[in-house]
Parts: structure tokens; C-alpha cells; sequence
């Protein structure tokens, strides 16, 4: 499949209850997945998940948003009909006004270039590990890798 992109000046917005259900989506959220708004409405956000995307990467992104916290991440999503794009994503829990978390509100740009030519072999390597070893092996090369760049995810990603 090929790759696709949008324009510097323009956001993918969409939004989750906290099962990762998704609640909204704006139009060029839409368009790039390829999906219909009543195909997407209540369908599980991993519908654009692309295999090439570690798990491990996921597993990180929904302890932080679980935890209160906000998280910058590079993904990659697939489309409907098999195309994928790269984002870079900002998501953050959503508050009720007892401020309980009620959903999570996810903000895409469009990422740098050189952010990721670093980012792309970085998911190959955890994607290979996770495939011979699993989430542990992959959580193992993680660490290792963050440890070499700063020792925190939000510092290396934000950095690049």
C-alpha cells in the first residue's frame, strides 16, 4: 500500500470514551482512515491501528492518558483500504466537572521529516523484537533505548 499525508496546516482531531471507543472524529480525521463518520462512531480507535505500529509504544500511551497525564507520540495508522500515514500525536484525558477522566481527545499534526527518519528504524527494531520475544523483549529494548536518549519517552520524543 502507499503512503499518505495532509497538509502542514491542517490537525486530525478525534476522541475516545475511555475504552478507546471513538465518540468524534473531524473530517480529515475521516479522510484519512477512509472510513464513513457511522463506520467509525463507536468502533474501537485500534480500527487504524497499523501492524507496523509497536505495541509496546501503545501500552506506554495508554498508562500515561490512564494516569491523568497527557503523551506526544509519532504513529503510524493504517487506512481502510490499506494505505497509512504518519502523525504526530498529542493526547490527552478528557474531565467530567468532577474531574474524573470520561474519555480521552487526541490531536494530530503532521510530523517532521527528520523526526522520522529517527522514529522509523527505532519502531522497526521494538516491532522486531516484540515479533521473536514479545511485549517483554520489546519493553526490554525500549527502556534500553530511552535510557541511551534521556531516560524519558516525553523528553526523546519532544526532542527530535
Amino acid at each position: 500500500m502507499r503512503e499518505i499525508t495532509f497538509p502542514d496546516n491542517e490537525i486530525i482531531v478525534s476522541k475516545t470514551d475511555t475504552k478507546g471507543k471513538i465518540t468524534y472524529g473531524n473530517n480529515l480525521f475521516l479522510k484519512m482512515a477512509g472510513y464513513a463518520e457511522k463506520e467509525l462512531l463507536g468502533a474501537p480507535h485500534n480500527i487504524i491501528r497499523h501492524p507496523d505500529m509497536p505495541k509496546i509504544v501503545f501500552k506506554l500511551l495508554w498508562d500515561t492518558v490512564q494516569k491523568g497525564q497527557e503523551i506526544y507520540a509519532y504513529v503510524i495508522n493504517k487506512s481502510k483500504n490499506g494505505d497509512y500515514y504518519w502523525v504526530f500525536a498529542n493526547v490527552t484525558p478528557s474531565y467530567d466537572a468532577r474531574g474524573n477522566i470520561i474519555g480521552y481527545h487526541s490531536v494530530r499534526r503532521k510530523p517532521s521529516p527528520n523526526a522520522l527518519q529517527i522514529i522509523k528504524p527505532i519502531y522497526k527494531q521494538l516491532l522486531h523484537a516484540e515479533k521473536n520475544g514479545g511485549m517483554a523483549s520489546s519493553g526490554e529494548l525500549f527502556n534500553n533505548l530511552l535510557a541511551q536518549n534521556g531516560g524519558r519517552y516525553d523528553k526523546f520524543i519532544l526532542s527530535i
